[in-house]
């Protein structure tokens, strides 16, 4: 159960440990560095994305997009998906992927959602993708992930262009 708690870090405090978690740095680098215990700074990287993922999800909407990229990014939770024991799923532990779209003109991240790398997951993002996009025709392209052409036909149907890079 989570309880909330006040921050009583100074701002400057804060921003140091946003800035280094944005920056790619460890937990517990983070808490050598700056002095702050990794359940402190556990609890105020929750808050800064809980907020954002609202700021995204509620202003990321009607975008102008004519050009959109789609790719995955792969990490773990807790040990890689080789690594797993019986009950590991279970507690979240494996493979994890982060799928995200990126404008090709602005940079901007259209859209993002963390799962598996599979069809359900593709769909999903997809979809949230179709809904923040308000573009009449869009060009999309991807990896030769095969659980994109699918998404992109449910999500799009006939208003978007749709390509794959296949790299060789």
């Amino acid at each position: 159960m989570f309880y909330f708690m006040a921050n009583n870090l100074p701002i400057e405090k804060q921003i140091a440990v946003i800035g280094a978690l944005s920056e790619g740095q460890s937990i517990r680098a983070i808490e050598r560095l700056t002095g702050i215990h990794q359940d402190t700074i556990c609890r105020l990287g929750v808050r800064v994305g809980t907020a954002c993922a609202k700021i995204m999800d509620e202003k990321m909407r009607g975008l102008d997009c004519a050009k959109v990229q789609l790719d995955e990014i792969w990490g773990f939770i807790g040990k890689k998906q080789k690594n797993l024991r019986p009950g590991d799923e279970a507690k979240g532990f494996g493979d994890v992927w982060t799928f995200v779209a990126i404008d090709a003109e602005t940079r901007m991240v259209a859209s993002y959602l963390v799962g598996k790398r599979d069809s359900y997951h593709a769909n999903c993002f997809v979809e949230d993708l179709a809904e923040r996009i308000d573009s009449e025709r869009v060009q999309i392209s991807t990896d030769a992930l095969a659980a994109y052409a699918d998404a992109v036909e449910r999500g799009f149907g006939s208003d978007a262009d749709y390509g794959q890079v296949v790299k060789t």
